[in-house]
């Protein structure tokens, strides 16, 4: 009702706020229980993850489920997956529930989509994405 009554009096809508880069990366810290940037852990390293083919750093042993996804991360896949792994690549060894908040999802996309262009990843990142195409 507030909206309508702003639209009618000529007021602007606020928009929707541009993802948080500095709020992704506190989202991030609960993927390092697993997920590193450069290196492998239990799970598989971020550096180099957009238009990587998921399920393609030689070497980490994921599930066939993922190495058959044939998912190319980008924004749109990542934002499908991260809202809910097992139900985005059912038979995933990546037991996380997900994140609910589509905010929160698109800050932590803005986030590793940052920090893949930092000297964190640096030539990593383009190393990884060459592998693997």
């Amino acid at each position: 009702m507030a909206t309508a009554v702003a639209l009618a009096a000529g007021a602007a809508v606020p928009a929707f706020a541009a993802p948080d880069v500095a709020r992704g990366e506190e989202i991030y810290a609960r993927c390092m229980a697993c997920h590193a940037l450069a290196s492998d852990r239990v799970g598989p390293r971020h550096c180099g993850l957009f238009g990587r083919r998921a399920g393609s750093i030689p070497g980490y042993p994921y599930s066939d489920a993922m190495k058959n996804s044939r998912i190319v991360w980008n924004d749109k896949t990542l934002d499908r997956f991260l809202a809910n792994p097992p139900a985005t690549v059912p038979g995933t060894t990546m037991t996380y529930a997900g994140v609910a908040d589509p905010a929160e999802r698109a800050d932590l996309i803005a986030y590793l989509r940052h920090a893949n262009e930092t000297p964190a990843c640096g030539s990593r990142a383009e190393a990884s994405r060459s592998a693997t195409r």
